[in-house]
């Protein structure tokens, strides 16, 4: 599923969101329309990425409160 996240200078980018494990840890694939891909992870509040990966500091920082969002969004009463 594609999500639509709104960056710094107004645009809105289409980014496929993933959660999976890597080595015992929680990850997120993300996937841009363009086929590049990003592993973040989060150490405490802080959102990184894999030393190999692209993204700058600011977008890092935008696709973690993303994904916190939806991490806190519970399902409705009665639905699993």
């Amino acid at each position: 599923m594609y999500h639509k996240i709104k960056l710094k200078d107004g645009t809105v980018q289409a980014i496929q969101i993933v959660s999976t494990t890597f080595k015992k840890f929680k990850v997120w694939l993300v996937q841009f329309k363009d086929g590049k891909q990003a592993m973040l992870y989060k150490s405490g509040n802080e959102w990184m990425q894999r030393t190999e990966d692209f993204l700058d500091g600011s977008l890092i920082m935008i696709i973690g409160k993303y994904i916190d969002g939806i991490s806190e969004k519970k399902p409705p009463k009665g639905k699993v």
